[in-house]
């Protein structure tokens, strides 16, 4: 297995800094638009690991805005796969340079949406990865697998998703994505601020577009950002969160493998959150339309979004000023294999303490960048495959979920991923 991993920022860099304690791939090329960013994580794989573990991977440029760019460096390096680790808006040039290449693909987030015309806040407009699933039959044809929506939300909830249907189930009511934390972010004189632990650029499309939910008697609908807010208890002390609505991949995903009543996705954002992100809106800072900006030289053209995005700290650096731990999970509820009712909280936690003394990578983009490792760890050997446009909930969960379990003396990756009961059962 020849990998190309396109961007080398935050996620991507964590994947190469786990992806180097396996055997299983012959070579990845390290590839960002600052080709210096490509050769900080190289060069910190080899202060970490060795010359011989970095000697699998290399280096190069690349324009993940250019499908012929994607196609030409991953064609030049006999990439077998293209890992996409880049921001979403990417994702459709990527995908086609990928399939002109023969390489076999995969992403942590979907082809992007666009809101109902004229009523954006009940019926759909064009979905989440819409445009992906339109070209499943080219890849079909080609016998190429696009592997979609392989992070950890979406991507870990989905194996859960599955591991679920076939083990826990007999009948699924609702498919719940919770994801919440604990994380503070202090500034050098130890204030807390406000920083975003994930691309602010990603967190204003997902969270400021209309929440998709899924359910059986209806199919896909929206509802205005934020809804339905609860109260849901997260594990490993992370307490009480707030989650509210939020668009995201799951729920375009699941419906499509897994059979249930209801699918969701609600984020622990945090009133402080939700309050900048409604400001920023309403000042028109979340467009990605340039607008024309006068400069002390002459005008420039700049998309509000990425000026915001370039004021805020990168997410990649905040390890070293951030604590606390995150948890991605799956809360179902239904009728168990007994036949009697069931609710879970299927999980997985992250503690930014370990995974920046074992990886120098904050907790949130480490646990994002855990499973597409381990699914291409899984296409290598076989356990997983096919062709087409595939979720995660496509694929067998059980040996997914014991590679990422088993200790690592053992071949797995030692993250242990929790399953909590938590419907009371009755007494009689």
């Amino acid at each position: 297995m020849r990998i190309l991993l396109v961007g080398a920022g935050g996620v991507g860099d964590a994947i190469a800094k786990i992806a180097a304690r396996r055997s299983f791939f012959e070579q990845i090329v390290v590839t960002d638009y600052d080709v210096a960013r490509a050769q900080r994580t190289v060069d910190w794989i080899a202060s970490k690991h060795g010359s011989e573990v970095a000697g699998r991977f290399a280096v190069d440029a690349i324009d993940a805005s250019d499908p012929d760019n994607v196609a030409d460096v991953a064609t030049r390096h006999g990439a077998t796969h293209v890992m996409n680790a880049v921001e979403p808006k990417f994702v459709p040039t990527i995908f086609a340079g990928a399939l002109a290449a023969g390489a076999d693909y995969l992403d942590m987030a979907m082809s992007l949406s666009e809101p109902h015309p004229t009523d954006p806040h009940s019926e759909t407009g064009v979905k989440l990865g819409d445009d992906q699933f339109a070209q499943a039959a080219d890849w079909e044809t080609a016998g190429r697998l696009a592997l979609v929506g392989i992070g950890v939300e979406p991507g870990l909830s989905d194996v859960f998703a599955r591991y679920a249907a076939d083990h826990l189930f007999s009948e699924i009511d609702e498919l719940g994505t919770r994801d919440g934390a604990n994380l503070v972010v202090r500034d050098e004189a130890g204030n807390e601020i406000f920083a975003p632990s994930f691309s602010i650029w990603t967190t204003i499309e997902e969270c400021l577009n209309p929440p998709v939910i899924w359910e059986k008697e209806r199919g896909w609908f929206t509802t205005p950002p934020f809804s339905e807010p609860e109260i849901f208890t997260f594990p490993e002390g992370i307490g009480d969160v707030e989650c509210v609505n939020v668009e995201h991949e799951e729920v375009l995903l699941m419906p499509r493998w897994v059979d249930a009543k209801r699918v969701t996705f609600k984020y622990g954002l945090g009133n402080e959150f939700i309050g900048i992100l409604k400001t920023l809106h309403q000042l028109g800072l979340d467009s990605t339309v340039p607008v024309r900006v006068r400069s002390a030289e002459r005008p420039v053209e700049v998309a509000p979004r990425d000026v915001v995005a370039a004021g805020l700290p990168d997410p990649a650096t905040l390890g070293p000023r951030m604590t606390g731990k995150t948890c991605a999970g799956l809360w179902v509820t239904g009728t168990g294999v007994d036949g009697r009712p069931r609710e879970v909280y299927l999980y997985h936690v992250a503690d930014n303490e370990w995974t920046m003394r074992e990886y120098e990578a904050q907790c949130v983009v480490w646990q994002t960048a855990l499973n597409p490792v381990i699914a291409l760890e899984l296409l290598s050997t076989g356990a997983w495959s096919g062709v087409g446009v595939l979720g995660p909930e496509a694929f067998d969960a059980r040996v997914y979920l014991e590679l990422m379990q088993a200790p690592e003396s053992d071949g797995g990756y030692g993250q242990a991923w929790g399953l909590e009961d938590r419907l009371v059962p009755l007494v009689s």
